[in-house]
């Protein structure tokens, strides 16, 4: 008997223990995922540990917080094996019930601009846009490209870039100023008291929108804003998954994994303007710093990360970082990055300043996709 009651004591005091030990989110906060845990880690940036994890559902391989940082976003994507987005409620630290895609599978690249959840659905060569505040899918548009794999929204929602890994190709999309047609209007619209994206007035059938799809007033069909956009498709080198878009909005460099080269596009001219001999063969990622002057380029198939100088387009430093590496996190301030080092299951921190590494985090074995959440 005394034996029982010295074991509940002793349960009750690690469980209140544990109570104490719990943390609440910080303000800011680093978020790494882990593919083989199949988990989110929120991470102190100031303390470098890990303050909680939660679930984030299978394969999951890109995170996005929303601009208020209450709440992140995961790409389940499986190479189109799967078609939901995992929702992580970040200031309660639980994961909420997911977001159905329905036939759009595959998502993979992810931002979060104008309220929205933007996204690409790789098998099914579309990108599109999930309103938290509906709870619905609001917009869709097919790319027509093999693997659009990630996406960049310009703040004004006018401009949207991707990445087509298998068509080796960057595509340009923006909204059109001349306007659009609403249902029913014009050449090829559907007759006059058709159902909102009705073909034929007989109702959506087969291939229509995924559940929850919204058609209010004054919006065209499959509930997006009344306008057209124009794509532009740019042929890359081989390969070309990871890019960014510097911060002037005026170039997007992209890396070429299979050729080991960076096309740089002039998105004014929509045309590549340069390609770098910058062999990084198998590269993963690449972003800018937030002052533009620097970028750094990730590779899967090689120890270090390489750093380019943005102006003069030359390498300034290999920095060596472990066995491969994948996702690529600015810190805001520009003082550090954080580099997901998929192969040797941690998080590099490389001090923007030195270009050296200064420390690793354990957030779980493989990580690859990382956000920064900043709480408002």
């Amino acid at each position: 008997m005394n034996v029982r009651i010295g074991s509940a004591l002793l349960l009750g005091g690690l469980f209140a223990s544990a109570v104490v030990r719990a943390e609440s989110t910080p303000p800011r906060a680093l978020l790494v995922l882990s593919k083989s845990d199949h988990t989110l880690a929120i991470v102190d940036p100031s303390s470098l540990k890990v303050i909680a994890r939660m679930p984030s559902g299978p394969d999951p391989h890109e995170v996005i917080a929303s601009t208020d940082g209450k709440s992140a976003y995961i790409s389940n994507y499986g190479g189109g094996a799967y078609n939901t987005l995992t929702v992580v409620d970040l200031v309660a630290q639980k994961t909420l019930p997911v977001v159905d895609l329905g036939a759009l599978r595959g998502p993979h690249g992810l931002m979060f601009v104008g309220g929205k959840v933007w996204f690409t659905a790789e098998a099914a060569k579309a990108i599109g846009s999930y309103d938290p505040a509906t709870k619905s899918i609001d917009w869709i548009l097919g790319t027509g490209q093999n693997r659009t794999h990630m996406i960049y929204v310009f703040d004004d929602l006018k401009r949207i870039i991707t990445s087509n890994v298998s068509s080796a190709t960057m595509t340009i999309i923006d909204k059109s100023s001349g306007g659009g047609r609403g249902p029913g209007r014009g050449p090829g619209g559907p007759p006059p008291g058709s159902p909102p994206g009705s073909p034929d007035g007989r109702g959506p059938g087969p291939g229509g929108p995924p559940p929850g799809m919204q058609n209010g007033p004054g919006r065209g069909p499959m509930g997006a804003p009344q306008g057209d956009w124009d794509e532009t498709v740019v042929a890359v080198g081989r390969g070309a998954e990871g890019f960014d878009v510097s911060p002037n909005g005026k170039e997007i460099w992209a890396a070429n994994a299979q050729d080991g080269t960076i096309s740089i596009v002039d998105i004014a001219g929509k045309k590549v303007s340069q390609t770098l001999a910058a062999n990084v063969m198998g590269a993963n990622r690449l972003k800018f710093t937030p002052d533009g002057k620097l970028v750094l380029v990730s590779t899967l198939s090689g120890p270090d990360l390489a750093i380019f100088d943005a102006a003069s387009r030359r390498e300034v430093k290999r920095v060596k970082v472990g066995r491969g590496a994948a996702g690529i996190q600015m810190q805001p301030d520009g003082s550090r990055a954080f580099v997901a080092c998929t192969p040797d299951d941690y998080v590099a921190i490389v001090d923007l300043k030195t270009l050296e590494v200064t420390g690793h985090i354990d957030a779980g074995k493989e990580p690859d996709g990382l956000a920064w959440a900043v709480r408002r």
